[in-house]
């Protein structure tokens, strides 16, 4: 099934047009949530794009529910996340991209309306990433974790491997159209590439006072760190870094760990 809907991109000067991305594969116990989320938002100056990879769980016919309020939906085979996301961007109208994971979900109904000021002001100042704390929780949406720093405790770190929480950052379409889409070769560290490429030499704008997404634990990236940190190392070294650096060993190592001790 594939649906598409044209629309008006821009509702007034002052509220930039937001596309908001979900790839979806068999999940149907928390893709209602994640909608919901989106479609309850006080700003509806957004498009909601849903790249679904063919789920045979019931996905479907939950996301048909609330289909009015779905720009782009196609359900069809990929080859993973980033090839997902990737044929969203095809469909992008947005000023500002925003990526959600189906067990992700906005972490109140203003959160589009509080970023708003900040997205403007991040764009006259030519910023193209802005982000606010992402918080991990449980199924049962009690709080494990709060992810967020300040871009000036976090930019080292960037590009010694430690990415920034990518689930719920604003993505200027700029950053597209200057470094590309996700390299779809990538199996976990994709958004972490794409985003070095623009922030080895740019800067990202942190809003310290917005939660903005709540992230149900589970999903890949918190099954695989080792995995992750063999992907960041690829990834820096694609962008002129050398393949590992003593914070990359320190991660690397404590999730080595993790695992032995588990």
């Amino acid at each position: 099934m594939i649906r598409d809907i044209e629309q008006n991109t821009l509702i007034n000067n002052n509220s930039p047009y937001i596309s908001i991305i979900i790839a979806t594969l068999n999940a149907s116990k928390v893709i209602e949530r994640c909608l919901k989320s989106i479609i309850n938002q006080t700003n509806t100056n957004f498009e909601l794009i849903l790249i679904d990879g063919g789920s045979t769980d019931g996905t479907q016919t939950l996301v048909k529910k609330h289909i009015n309020d779905i720009s782009f939906f196609v359900s069809e085979p990929d080859s993973g996340i980033y090839n997902a996301w990737n044929k969203a961007l095809e469909h992008a109208k947005g000023d500002w991209i925003c990526f959600l994971g189906a067990d992700d979900y906005f972490w109140n109904n203003q959160v589009l309306d509080d970023l708003i000021p900040h997205l403007n002001n991040a764009y006259s100042e030519g910023i193209k990433v802005v982000y606010g704390q992402a918080v991990k929780v449980d199924k049962d949406e009690n709080v494990i974790k709060i992810y967020g720093k300040p871009w000036s405790k976090i930019s080292w770190l960037m590009k010694h491997g430690m990415a920034l929480h990518h689930t719920g950052i604003m993505h200027h379409k700029s950053l597209f159209e200057t470094h590309g889409n996700f390299d779809e070769t990538f199996r976990i560290a994709g958004d972490y590439d794409l985003l070095l490429r623009e922030l080895k030499n740019g800067r990202a704008k942190y809003i310290e006072d917005i939660r903005t997404v709540g992230c149900q634990i589970g999903g890949l990236a918190d099954s695989s760190n080792i995995q992750n940190q063999m992907e960041f190392a690829v990834a820096r070294k694609k962008n002129g870094f050398n393949n590992f650096s003593w914070v990359w060993w320190a991660v690397y190592i404590r999730a080595l760990l993790r695992r032995i001790l588990l």
